[in-house]
């Protein structure tokens, strides 16, 4: 059986040696360590969110106008693009910039390269935006990597470099997973573009695998995620300490902790930053319900007679514990239920098999822990559950993570509902304070009728 902790360790590698150079990363870190450890988000779509948000821009020159027209396009073509990288984007579907690639492109693009920290809710564009950016400065005549992307779990790297791949399908970039399993022992790596989570990278680069001197970005995608988790966070300052100081750091996410921005300002100095107003990160949009079982079996019996509405679309159901996951796929399937369980202890293979599956269509239930709380983009998932309400590390509830959570749902403006099941006293209150914090009614649905539940789900689905 898995090992009955929570699973919030993605796929990383120890490693030796290296410097600090920003001090008192490990007090900052212990401090960040103590707050909520979420797991991994970003898009491959094409259809972007269209709306209204507005997008605040504060310059690192104070003396610069952010509203200032050379700060912001409403054309891929005003940006000076090669005419190969416009090919991809339009292969892509993108017409147009989307909100926030209006405001951030310019900033990314410009001469000489300045930081960026950005922040964004799913489904605006993000992923394309720093894709972007990474082929745009590599200087394909030079066979040396020039760009690090990192992402905090396997599944969202898998992503990027499919974002990667298809916008930059046209040029003649050099591109190399960095991932557990990608790269053999002494194998030299010189992709221009090397995707991959800081673990590896680390190993890669202290074993003299992957040389940095020509580097010119290094990207961090869900920023906060890295920086909160303390051994991610220390790799990446390690890789970060090894390539030229020239090189431009691009920092992305959803949400951004206060004392996560803090330390994020420290790791990309003087840089500008991008944001959608934090009130726009929200949980409008999707219909939240809660189920009130009666104990912990009851809560199992209740998944189970939902199973025809979980595949009406498709489904992610987010336990706490490996095992909880790993034991619910494993009795669904029993029960002849189609059901695949994904979570940070399956081998490489395993986890892009199942992810594979799910993101095909040929499984449409998925259970899985916060390894997928962050970034996955699937736009056939109409609904999430929450088996478990999501905790930080001091076991209080988590928030934050609960955003990114139901976030897999209602993905560029579709339908997206959510559904939190709730045991007892102690669930019921955690799941009240989750409520408390988005000031948003969570509402009940009733277990006892199997045809009422389907009745209320059924018409927040459509």
């Amino acid at each position: 059986m898995a090992s009955a902790t929570q699973d919030t360790t993605p796929d990383t590698t120890p490693v030796v040696g290296a410097t600090l150079e920003i001090t008192d990363v490990d007090q900052v870190a212990s401090n960040l360590a103590k707050m909520s450890v979420p797991e991994s988000d970003e898009p491959q779509q094409t259809e972007l969110l269209e709306s209204s948000h507005t997008v605040e821009v504060k310059l690192a020159d104070l003396q610069a106008d952010p509203n200032s027209p050379l700060f912001s396009v409403k054309s891929f073509e005003e940006l000076g693009l090669h005419p190969d990288l416009l090919k991809g984007i339009y292969d892509m579907k993108f017409t147009k910039p989307s909100k926030i690639q209006e405001r951030a492109l310019p900033l990314l693009l410009s001469n000489p390269p300045k930081n960026m920290i950005g922040q964004s809710q799913s489904g605006t564009g993000k992923t394309a935006a720093f894709v972007l950016t990474m082929l745009t400065r590599v200087d394909m005549n030079l066979k040396a990597t020039q760009a690090i992307c990192l992402g905090p779990s396997r599944e969202l790297v898998r992503q990027i470099m499919d974002v990667l791949m298809k916008m930059g399908k046209y040029t003649s970039v050099t591109t190399q997973f960095a991932i557990r399993d990608s790269v053999q022992r002494g194998q030299k790596v010189d992709a221009q573009i090397v995707v991959g989570t800081p673990g590896t990278v680390a190993d890669l680069i202290h074993k003299r695998q992957l040389d940095t001197k020509h580097l010119k970005l290094f990207v961090l995608d869900e920023a906060d995620s890295m920086l909160d988790q303390q051994g991610l966070g220390d790799q990446s300052i390690r890789i970060k300490n090894v390539m030229p100081r020239t090189a431009q750091i691009v920092l992305f996410s959803a949400t951004f902790a206060e004392p996560v921005r803090h330390f994020a300002e420290r790791f990309a100095p003087n840089a500008n930053e991008i944001k959608l107003k934090q009130e726009e990160l929200s949980v409008e949009g999707i219909k939240q319900f809660y189920m009130d079982c009666k104990d912990d079996q009851h809560k199992y019996e209740v998944l189970v007679s939902l199973y025809a509405l979980l595949t009406v679309g498709q489904t992610i159901i987010f336990a706490r514990r490996r095992d909880t996951a790993d034991e619910i796929a494993r009795r669904m399937t029993t029960e002849g239920h189609a059901v695949i369980s994904l979570h940070g202890k399956l081998d490489s293979q395993e986890r892009d098999t199942v992810m594979d599956a799910f993101r095909t269509g040929k499984c449409k239930v998925l259970v899985t822990t916060n390894v997928l709380a962050r970034g996955i983009d699937i736009l056939q998932v109409t609904l999430v559950i929450n088996y478990d309400i999501p905790l930080d590390v001091a076991g209080r509830p988590d928030p934050e993570t609960y955003l990114h959570r139901i976030g897999r749902t209602g993905r560029f403006g579709r339908t997206g509902v959510s559904i939190n099941f709730v045991h007892d006293r102690k669930s019921w209150e955690e799941m009240h304070a989750i409520e408390e914090h988005f000031g948003k009614q969570i509402t009940k649905v009733p277990t006892d009728s199997l045809e009422t539940i389907e009745k209320i789900l059924k018409k927040a689905l459509k």
